[in-house]
């Protein structure tokens, strides 16, 4: 039986759990696959993606920072993932670049069903406007809270990602702004970092006074990068929550794409979990 190809792409990569995961997917599922991280010159990802094709390659999952080329280079892509402008999971099928986005649906999963707070009725802070901010503002609105603002370094790149989703704001009643990442007003139920401050051991990149008293506080890293921000938050009165479970969800939605079959996600992130504090 042939064993199909598949990988990770990103740089840096060498931290990625997702060649465990899929691999742990494959073995509950009884799936023939293999899944390898590649680390892309800044440069050359059109190139290594279509290489990785050429070696018979059937589909990857994209990390920082070239989610928006991979929209760029996708023949199709999804609704969410046209929404977005951004794609974190690529397959190719029948000489074709199919493009998706996972990452809000594992984000808002891992919340809801994982950490078992409702979205509906709440107030949202996400933190960042680059590709991985991009990925979860769709599904976030279609939960359903009340509010949800966009606070970005720069306010023009949180201004357009405000924009493109202003019809699916008016759509679901939510409350939709963009800020600079001190211009907000009332303190959040939830706050998301999706910035990259964690990869690179920068600062937390808002203010305490952003946080409500018990607030849910969310960042989309995991591991030893995500400490800082999760020791912030709790020193401050919030609950921490990593993004591991974003991971493993947003690669059980890839996994079912290419596979048509979805894998127990619950029980891999335990295992994880369980592997990473070993």
């Amino acid at each position: 039986m042939t064993t199909d190809l598949y990988c990770v792409m990103g740089h840096p990569v060498s931290h990625s759990r997702s060649p465990w995961i899929h691999t742990r997917f494959a073995e509950l599922t009884g799936q023939q696959l293999q899944y390898d991280k590649r680390e892309i010159p800044l440069d050359h990802f059109d190139r290594s993606v279509r290489a990785f094709i050429l070696e018979g390659g059937r589909g990857c999952n994209i990390t920082v920072p070239f989610k928006f080329e991979a929209a760029k280079i996708a023949s199709h892509t999804s609704e969410r993932g046209l929404l977005a402008q951004a794609c974190n999971t690529l397959t190719f099928k029948d000489g074709q670049i199919l493009g998706d986005n996972t990452d809000g649906m594992g984000l808002v999963i891992d919340i809801e069903r994982n950490a078992g707070l409702s979205l509906k009725g709440l107030r949202l802070l996400l933190i960042g406007a680059g590709g991985a901010a991009a990925g979860v503002l769709g599904p976030l609105l279609q939960a359903d809270p009340a509010h949800i603002s966009v606070a970005n370094r720069t306010l023009h790149k949180a201004a357009e990602l405000v924009a493109r989703h202003v019809p699916l704001a008016a759509q679901r009643h939510t409350e939709l702004e963009a800020h600079t990442l001190h211009g907000f007003g009332a303190p959040f139920d939830v706050i998301i970092n999706a910035t990259a401050t964690s990869l690179s051991g920068a600062s937390v990149p808002v203010a305490a006074r952003a946080l409500k008293p018990g607030a849910l506080a969310y960042d989309m890293m995991y591991g030893p990068g995500a400490q800082g921000f999760m020791d912030w938050a709790q020193a401050h009165g919030a609950v921490p929550r990593d993004g591991l479970g974003m991971l493993v969800e947003q690669a059980a939605e890839a996994f079912l794409i290419w596979r048509g079959v979805r894998p127990p996600s619950n029980q891999v992130l335990a295992e994880l979990r369980k592997l990473m504090q070993g």
